[in-house]
């Protein structure tokens, strides 16, 4: 997906969230707003996946606010809630269908952005999307092609149920790859996190996507070498997220890509209109 002047008020909304989240300065905070709104309207004729635009806005702005890691302590807090969670809810995940569903609905953990919320109840809210299932399941299908998967991490939180998926892969016969960020992005799990979580005794791989630059989604153009190869070796890549579908959706149409699982719940009204789904789906979505 290419940015349009829709995601502009969002990324903004979320740009002055993250600000907030380490300065108090209120004349600071509304100059890195008004620079990165001229920078995005400087970037909106560029031929790129929404994520890059979107990854150089974030440096910027953390650059001028003098934080690497604005969500350092969300990051930490959702992880040890989401690792609550679980517990209450792993007997209900025995199935791939059922482990990707929860995947999914803890795509819900995201933090700053204008259109989405995260709950104040997310065990409540887990067992009701659990019930209502995906609103897109192409889960049989997914399953058959996780011989060799490059899995593709997103949010903080989230990452815990991304551990169960990936530990129901591995004990039904898959090699697993899975990619974390290098360097905070937002509230994007890296490699502490997953080191951290216990994800490097389970899956094949941990690996780093790019060579230490801060990058939302996956960018194709700076992945690492390893990366690379465990793509180009993979029968399926499993995608999380909705910035890991903005960027392989886009480079799809030029690049010889394996069949790619989008797992993410719908948060956006761009995304929803560019899927053709309603906003708020929950949707595990095989394009070959």
């Amino acid at each position: 997906m290419k940015i349009t002047e829709k995601c502009f008020e969002c990324l903004l909304t979320r740009i002055e969230y993250e600000c907030r989240l380490v300065c108090s300065d209120e004349k600071k905070i509304a100059e890195i707003v008004k620079i990165c709104h001229q920078n995005l309207s400087d970037s909106i004729s560029e031929n790129s996946p929404s994520p890059e635009i979107s990854s150089r806005i974030h440096r910027i702005a953390c650059e001028m606010v003098g934080s690497p890691d604005p969500y350092s302590k969300i990051k930490k807090r959702t992880n040890e809630e989401a690792e609550i969670i679980l517990n209450q809810v792993e007997d209900k995940l025995t199935t791939f269908k059922g482990c990707a569903l929860a995947s999914v609905i803890a795509n819900t953990l995201d933090y700053g952005s204008k259109e989405h919320k995260v709950t104040n109840d997310f065990v409540s809210f887990f067992s009701d999307e659990f019930k209502k299932g995906l609103s897109i399941d192409d889960t049989h299908e997914i399953e058959k092609l996780c011989k060799r998967v490059v899995y593709l991490c997103d949010n903080c939180g989230e990452i815990v149920f991304d551990r169960k998926l990936i530990e129901y892969l591995k004990e039904n016969g898959s090699y697993v790859t899975v990619v974390v960020k290098s360097k905070p992005i937002i509230n994007d799990a890296t490699i502490e996190d997953a080191i951290s979580l216990g994800i490097d005794k389970i899956a094949d791989n941990v690996y780093e996507s790019t060579d230490g630059i801060s990058e939302l989604g996956i960018n194709l153009n700076i992945i690492s070498q390893k990366v690379k190869e465990a793509i180009d070796s993979a029968t399926i890549i499993i995608s999380k997220g909705m910035a890991n579908y903005e960027s392989l959706s886009e480079y799809k149409k030029t690049v010889k890509l394996p069949p790619v699982a989008y797992l993410m719940m719908v948060k956006c009204e761009p995304i929803a209109d560019n899927i053709q789904i309603p906003k708020g789906s929950r949707i595990a979505y095989l394009a070959h």
